[in-house]
């Protein structure tokens, strides 16, 4: 019995890329460009709050007139609590973004920040296997 031979491929024609687009490469709406950032997170004093990666966030109330586009969208989304990692990656903004972001937010008392829930220390083993005989014995 003979192996069956393989056919081979014709090449494809290369398509040309598409022309580029006329409109300029840098702008306010571009992503990634610091002058979006600097509005986004622009304030008088620069102050921010003491958060970190897993720092929840909380809503207190619907999001108000005044507010942002990405205040408002931290409001929406945080009504089931966020850590701020989340909140970050979410909205598509830099954790230094977002700590202003969530900092003006504290201080207009629209949001809560809460400290992560931190898990217990497991229990001692003595504890655990005393607990596993006496549920043995049942």
């Amino acid at each position: 019995m003979t192996p069956p031979r393989r056919k081979r491929r014709r090449p494809q024609p290369v398509a040309s890329p598409p022309p580029p687009s006329p409109e300029p490469a840098s702008g306010p709406d571009k992503p990634g460009n610091p002058e979006r950032l600097y509005t986004i997170a622009g304030s008088a004093d620069g102050a921010r709050a003491e958060l970190d990666l897993v720092t929840l966030i909380v809503a207190r109330s619907a999001p108000p007139p005044s507010a942002s586009p990405e205040e408002a969208a931290v409001l929406r989304l945080c009504a089931a609590p966020l850590s701020l990692a989340e909140l970050s990656a979410y909205l598509q903004l830099p954790f230094s973004a977002m700590t202003v972001v969530i900092t003006k937010l504290i201080t207009t008392e629209l949001v809560q920040a809460r400290a992560p829930i931190v898990r217990q220390a497991v229990a001692d083993r003595s504890l655990l296997e005393a607990v596993m005989h006496g549920l043995q014995k049942l």
